[in-house]
């Protein structure tokens, strides 16, 4: 029988928990991206502002400013992504419920592939990556059942 899946996400990091019905949730994957937390004068390459030109005559264009630290958050929710996608397309769970902390949870709704968004069955603006096992449980349920 197909499990439901629960993501639990913030830029940094994140636990993908898995339950069948009536039983307890375990956690099937933890990810982990540091380069969330850097400074952005790590991230930064020192070319922000440059002006971008394919040397035509109708002059330069700017690209819009995305700090460092916001395209690591893209890249971290891209790699959740990929990874529901991957599972999603042979029908590895019946439905997905992403718990993150806003703006994440934005940037990895924007990222999900049609077989995960098919299977989406509820997101949730909270960050619940703090909390063990046991409370995080109780909190989904209650989360859930609104």
């Amino acid at each position: 029988m197909k499990s439901d899946w629960i993501m639990v996400a913030n830029a940094t990091q994140a636990r993908l928990l898995g339950r069948e019905r009536g039983g307890p949730m375990v956690v099937l994957q933890n990810f982990a991206h540091p380069q969330g937390r850097a400074k952005v004068s790590d991230l930064a390459d020192g070319r922000s502002g440059q002006e971008k030109t394919d040397h035509d005559f109708s002059g330069a264009a700017f690209q819009p400013h995305v700090n460092a630290k916001q395209k690591e958050h893209t890249r971290f929710a891209r790699e959740l992504a990929d990874y529901l996608e991957q599972q999603a397309q042979p029908g590895s769970f019946r439905s997905l419920a992403i718990f993150a902390s806003s703006p994440f949870l934005g940037e990895l709704k924007a990222q999900l592939g049609a077989a995960t968004s098919r299977l989406l069955s509820a997101t949730h603006d909270l960050d619940l990556t703090s909390y063990g096992l046991g409370e995080l449980e109780q909190r989904v349920k209650r989360a859930l059942a609104r």
